[in-house]
């Protein structure tokens, strides 16, 4: 049985694209199998990001976001490799499930009401 996940990488931000993809290319063909021979579902590139507090002596890291299935046998081996990889700073795996929730409005400002005068007491 296949589970879908999601992973968040933080790669080293001087590498580039095309070196981001190699790795990522070289990650994911460890998820295909005979149950999932096309794994990736999405993969989201948010490109160079400040980071919140420095990792590993670095304050830029090139953010990628990918969903995929395979089963959790393969896990193990997938996170092993991307923990020997040092061209990732970070990353996060969890369990994707479903559908991302929408994007929430902004609260419109409410208006202050009329300015009121409230009159000084007078100390006797």
């Amino acid at each position: 049985m296949t589970n879908r996940y999601e992973v968040v990488y933080i790669f080293d931000s001087a590498l580039e694209e095309a070196q981001v993809n190699e790795h990522l290319e070289r990650f994911h063909a460890l998820l295909k199998t005979p149950e999932t021979p096309e794994p990736i579902r999405q993969v989201n590139h948010w490109g160079k990001r400040t980071l919140a507090y420095p990792i590993k002596h670095r304050e830029v890291g090139y953010y990628v976001v990918v969903q995929f299935e395979t089963p959790g046998k393969q896990l193990a081996e997938f996170q092993r490799l991307i923990k020997l990889d040092e061209s990732v700073i970070r990353h996060l795996v969890v369990i994707d499930e479903g559908a991302t929730p929408a994007v929430a409005r902004p609260v419109p400002e409410e208006e202050p009401d009329e300015e009121v005068v409230v009159p000084e007491e007078v100390e006797e």
